[in-house]
């Protein structure tokens, strides 16, 4: 068991669930998960977390994707912005092609457009943004939740590493 998760599994269940906002802003995800304590190792955290996230309704699917910035916005500090480091390298026109597609997505479905950053250009996630303009939106958020999933658990291991 890592140290940080053996401390995390002392605390008092409000503060344990304080910490999960920075891993997924759904506030139902983190008391479910900080409710599941004590939790071993990381097989049985990743499985808690599953199991937590298999219980949300789409409303905490959009309370979790509210707490992300936009891709490529300026205001991307710490963790989100070690995420999204493909925009760092990215020419001026990709990065107003991309200002200019999160707002159509955003005018399109009402929530901020989510993709799991790690690993991709800026190029990438563009295109991605793009393509995904043309979902219903129902879907979309079954997608953009999908990938809400995915940051979370890559969160995760990154804590417990």
């Amino acid at each position: 068991m890592s140290a940080k998760l053996a401390v995390w599994n002392t605390l008092p269940e409000a503060q344990a669930a304080s910490v999960l906002l920075a891993f997924c802003a759904s506030r139902k995800w983190a008391r479910c998960l900080a409710h599941a304590r004590p939790l071993e190792g990381r097989g049985s955290l990743l499985r808690a977390a599953e199991r937590c996230w298999a219980d949300l309704a789409e409303v905490d699917w959009l309370e979790s994707i509210a707490g992300h910035p936009e891709i490529g916005a300026s205001r991307v500090v710490g963790l989100e912005a070690r995420e999204q480091s493909g925009v760092q390298t990215a020419s001026a026109d990709t990065l107003t092609a991309l200002d200019r597609a999160n707002r159509e997505y955003r005018d399109r479905f009402g929530w901020t457009f989510l993709v799991c950053a790690r690993g991709k250009t800026a190029e990438e996630m563009l295109s991605l943004c793009r393509e995904r303009l043309h979902n219903e939106p129902r879907n979309e958020l079954r997608v953009a939740a999908e990938e809400q999933k995915k940051i979370t658990r890559l969160r995760l291991e990154d804590w417990l590493a």
